[in-house]
């Protein structure tokens, strides 16, 4: 409305009345009604030094919380987040110590006194460290192949190609015997 007149567009929309709509009416109230005082009193369960901080900042769900209030939760959950990583690095820490005290326990179930020592005693020696190996010198580490056998026989050409065969795949296979 513009200085008491309708809008012109809305002056042309004719009005109809339903029956129904029912328009609100006016309350009685009753004749114990007493207005509120225009100051209200200090409430008797709030904080009466004045230090309460007023809550500005508002959630979506309603909650109403002062920023100091914030950063307070915020930091005792960053503490409480941090004690719960604490908490499971230990346990990892005690469960890893635990896995590694078993498996030396099984070590020294299946050796005993091996792991307790500075010097091995059943560590091989290295080939090169003990001196030169001479061929005609029996050495304890002989490989299968280079052994020779002395007792060749030279009956016949055919017959001692054979019998090299044979030695030498008894040579090469261990030496099965025929039964």
């Amino acid at each position: 409305m513009h200085d008491g007149r309708p809008h012109p567009l809305l002056a042309q929309v004719p009005l109809t009345v339903s029956p129904f709509i029912n328009l609100p009416t006016a309350t009685t109230l009753p004749y114990t009604y007493k207005s509120l005082p225009s100051t209200l009193p200090a409430s008797s369960t709030g904080d009466t030094t004045g230090t309460k901080k007023p809550k500005y900042v508002t959630s979506s769900s309603g909650h109403a919380a002062h920023p100091d209030e914030i950063i307070a939760s915020c930091k005792a959950l960053q503490a409480h987040l941090q004690q719960v990583q604490d908490d499971a690095e230990r346990m990892l820490k005690d469960w890893e110590e635990g896995i590694r005290r078993r498996e030396l326990a099984e070590k020294r179930r299946l050796a005993p006194g091996w792991l307790d020592r500075d010097e091995k005693i059943l560590e091989p020696e290295k080939k090169g460290s003990s001196g030169e190996h001479h061929p005609g010198e029996h050495s304890p580490i002989m490989n299968l192949m280079d052994r020779q056998d002395v007792d060749v026989s030279n009956t016949g050409l055919a017959e001692s190609n054979e019998s090299r065969e044979g030695e030498q795949l008894d040579r090469a296979f261990g030496g099965l015997g025929l039964k």
